[in-house]
């Protein structure tokens, strides 16, 4: 089993990664968001049975990376790490679509037993066709398509990520609002619409005038 192990401490880092290939695990590490990227692929599928992530990294939030990789369709599961340790930093990192959270400092055999059960789990999840004209990059916040680079605020970033991630199906209104505003910051109905708006329009200025984001009254928003 591969797993990728995404952290900037290099002591950290060389810690995590010994304490798994002593489990027999075949471990790939990367120090930064955009190279953990370039290490899982443009997907929808990569060779990695899990990642290990660290939410602080130098050029990206890493909850940002692991929307960019569900965007792309990889599923596998995410254990993030972190030094938060607030409810809201938690839920966010769910909302992210992480699968496991373990807070700073913490003993390495307890990142292994967790990591563990997260394979055992396996954490099955339907495969998701990925829109492989588009990409998201984390550490720019900008989205990348046919007509070149749009530049995107990270709450857009977001926003699309969580489209991107679900392809043909509905996400509601709350969820949406959950992944754009991981703070949980109260946001009005009319400002969401407004996001979505400007989403619409840097899509096609991007090339990706082949997909669309539709609105469900009353529901939410679908990515085609």
């Amino acid at each position: 089993m591969q797993v990728l192990v995404v952290e900037d401490d290099d002591a950290l880092r060389g810690a995590v990664a010994r304490a798994l290939r002593e489990q027999d695990l075949v471990v790939t590490t990367a120090a930064d968001g955009s190279g953990a990227l370039a290490a899982v692929g443009p997907g929808p599928g990569t060779s990695f049975g899990a990642v290990v992530l660290d939410i602080g990294l130098p050029d990206s939030d890493g909850r940002d990376v692991c929307q960019a990789m569900r965007a792309r369709g990889i599923t596998v599961p995410v254990l993030f790490l972190t030094a938060r340790d607030q409810l809201h930093d938690l839920l966010s990192g769910y909302a992210a679509g992480g699968d496991e959270y373990l807070t700073k400092p913490f003993h390495v055999r307890e990142l292994v037993v967790r990591l563990q059960a997260l394979l055992r789990r396996g954490i099955p999840r339907t495969a998701v066709p990925a829109a492989t004209d588009l990409q998201l990059d984390p550490a720019a916040h900008a989205l990348d398509g046919p007509d070149g680079r749009q530049p995107l605020t990270p709450t857009e970033f977001r926003l699309l990520a969580a489209l991107m991630a679900a392809p043909d199906d509905v996400v509601r209104r709350r969820d949406l609002i959950r992944a754009g505003w991981p703070d949980g910051a109260r946001v009005a109905d009319n400002t969401l619409d407004q996001y979505l708006a400007r989403l619409r329009r840097k899509l096609a200025a991007a090339g990706g005038g082949g997909h669309t984001i539709g609105t469900v009254v009353g529901v939410g928003y679908r990515f085609r």
